[in-house]
């Protein structure tokens, strides 16, 4: 039997680099300077946005487990990149010598204990306190290697597009959005109603700037699919929704006036959103 024992038997416990997104600048994730910011939201791996590397503050280590102490308690996620963290965020560094997957096994079984918290109780305290086995089980261990190989070997068999593609940028035109899109509010549907219909396949859309605006999945949908969607209370973030969803307050909908399939809407959205710099909340989308 896997015998338990504590986190800070494997893990040497952290308080994160407390820093507050507000006073650094972001940026996209594929700028030369850019670094994950890692906070306490259960989504997107962790990562609420991408900023500038400050030359003077270390960022925490990568190869690491980043641990939600407060907001999503123990939301638990491994972290392969040196990375920048809010309040309440730990960061675990192994004391011996792990692999990826037994990295991603300790962060699930982390994750496992968050049913003990809730909004009245945070983990801060009890953090390496808490029980978790002391290896991973073999059996366990070959097989997601195994899986893992193969899923990396998928990848780095062939690019994703096998030939240069030329953009004669210097044709394009400046267009209107209501020239291509028909342009309106959604349905604003409270999270509450959405927990009664309970988890499901149709994605809830708020008016967050990541992992594509989704909060949930839950088995009702008020919108029809293949539009694009805009967050109208700040910054404009823009998401292409292939699926039908249901949302938030303040989720506009773009309705295309032609034919659009995801390639389309994927290319519309990247311009659209390098759009952002123009908004603050002094000045809304």
């Amino acid at each position: 039997m896997n015998k338990l024992i504590k986190v800070l038997d494997l893990f040497q416990v952290v308080y994160g680099i407390n820093l507050e997104l507000v006073n650094l600048i972001q940026c996209n994730s594929t700028d030369k300077n850019s670094i994950p910011f890692v906070s306490r939201t259960e989504n997107n791996n962790g990562v609420s946005a991408y900023v500038e590397i400050e030359l003077d503050v270390e960022p925490n280590p990568g190869h690491t487990l980043s641990v939600a102490g407060g907001g999503s308690v123990l939301s638990t996620f491994y972290q392969p990149f040196p990375y920048y963290s809010g309040r309440d965020l730990y960061v675990l560094i192994p004391k011996k010598k792990m692999s990826i997957i037994e990295m991603l096994f300790y962060a699930k079984c982390i994750s496992a204990n968050k049913y003990k918290y809730n909004y009245g109780r945070q983990a801060n305290k009890t953090l390496k306190n808490i029980l978790i086995p002391s290896q991973i089980p073999e059996e366990l261990k070959k097989i997601l290697s195994i899986y893992h190989k193969e899923l990396e070997e998928s990848i780095s068999q062939k690019p994703l597009i096998n030939k240069n593609i030329k953009l004669d940028v210097d044709k394009w035109k400046e267009f209107e959005l209501k020239q291509l899109f028909k342009i309106q509010g959604s349905k604003t549907t409270p999270l509450l109603e959405l927990e009664e219909y309970g988890k499901g396949k149709y994605p809830y859309i708020t008016t967050q700037a990541s992992n594509n605006g989704t909060e949930g999945f839950f088995d009702f949908y008020s919108e029809d699919g293949n539009v694009l969607t805009a967050d109208s209370a700040v910054l404009g973030y823009c998401s292409y929704q292939a699926l039908p969803f249901s949302a938030s307050d303040h989720v506009e909908k773009l309705i295309p006036k032609f034919k659009m399939n995801k390639y389309i809407a994927m290319f519309l959205t990247t311009i659209l959103n390098l759009e952002q710099y123009r908004y603050n909340y002094g000045r809304k989308m």
